[in-house]
């Protein structure tokens, strides 16, 4: 039987905290709040999601722009899990 998981926003907020990817990330930051991931900080959070999730991403230029917001990685990474894209 294969249970399915979601990743929850505040998962996505505890990732991003990594003082790798944003040293000072607020604790209350909002979901619809903007983002700016840079390259390194890109390749540094999907990295934690293979190593904690078991959650293969290939870093995408895309991504850059795709991973605007908690909201939007969020979704983004349930898609992935539910199999609705091309990554993993």
């Amino acid at each position: 039987m294969t249970m399915r998981v979601e990743i929850a926003p505040a998962l996505v907020r505890e990732l991003l905290s990594d003082p790798k990817i944003f040293p000072e990330l607020p604790a209350d930051l909002d979901e619809d709040t903007e983002l700016a991931l840079d390259s390194l900080g890109l390749v540094w959070f999907l990295h934690q999601l293979g190593t904690k999730f078991d959650l293969v991403i290939e870093p995408e230029d895309e991504h850059l722009t795709a991973f605007s917001s908690l909201r939007d990685i969020t979704d983004h990474l349930n898609r992935v899990l539910a199999g609705e894209s091309g990554d993993g």
